[in-house]
């Protein structure tokens, strides 16, 4: 029997900027995954759906207010051509739950992915009510649109997704993996001195037990510098 070359998961976006998606797609180890087919990433036109000739996908907001709102007739028409399925579909907005590792975790067990990129004031609420649609934010702070958020949540899933890391074993060991109370330690490579800065003497000893300790002890002091709360109440 031959490989299985299906998908191991599938991402529709949704944006009224296609273009910002080119680069990243075909970059890295992003664009690996989707060469060897481990993930599908299919990027959609909002405009297309639009049913007036001047493809309009914007609106003022009843109310009131600055900023244009994003109609939901072209959202909804863009999500149900996908076709139907078993699909999870995402709301990339600032207003959402925040993305952190163990949603991320949950995202790589899904097989289809829906994300809506919000853009202007806002999208209109029935799109949330409607299909329905989760909200996403990545984080506390405001961008113009969901696209780098959307493309945020496809690095992150796609490298939990079996196969598309060289090293599996470096997801247990970076930030946020398998102990998530603690930040990576710090990492160094030749020159094993550089502008009078060089390299603990621990992680040059050959001596493995005392590498380790020196990896907890630096994860630990990192941790406690740049973020705290992860280490919750002293």
């Amino acid at each position: 029997m031959g490989e299985d070359r299906r998908p191991r998961i599938t991402f529709d976006v949704l944006t009224l900027f296609p273009g910002i998606f080119d680069g990243p797609l075909r970059e890295s180890v992003l664009g690996r995954a989707v060469d060897r087919g481990l993930v599908d990433v299919r990027v959609h036109d909002i405009r297309e759906h639009a049913s007036d000739p001047h493809r309009t996908t914007d609106d003022y907001g009843f109310g009131g207010g600055p900023g244009m709102v994003m109609k939901p007739e072209p959202i909804f028409a863009a999500v149900e051509d996908l076709g139907p399925g078993d699909r999870r579909t995402i709301l990339l907005s600032p207003a959402g739950r925040r993305l952190d590792h163990a949603l991320v975790r949950e995202l790589a067990r899904e097989r289809w992915l829906v994300l809506i990129c919000g853009r202007y004031e806002g999208v209109d609420e029935r799109v949330v009510e409607g299909l329905p649609a989760e909200e996403l934010s990545i984080g506390d702070f405001v961008l113009s649109g969901g696209e780098i958020p959307a493309l945020a949540v496809i690095e992150a899933v796609s490298r939990l997704v079996p196969g598309v890391l060289g090293n599996e074993e470096s997801l247990a060991a970076e930030s946020f993996g398998a102990d998530a109370k603690l930040l990576d330690h710090p990492h160094y490579t030749r020159p094993r001195e550089f502008r009078g800065m060089e390299v603990p003497e621990d992680l040059v000893s050959g001596d493995h037990r005392r590498i380790s300790e020196w990896r907890r002890r630096a994860a630990q002091e990192k941790t406690r510098r740049n973020r705290p709360d992860l280490l919750g109440p002293e």
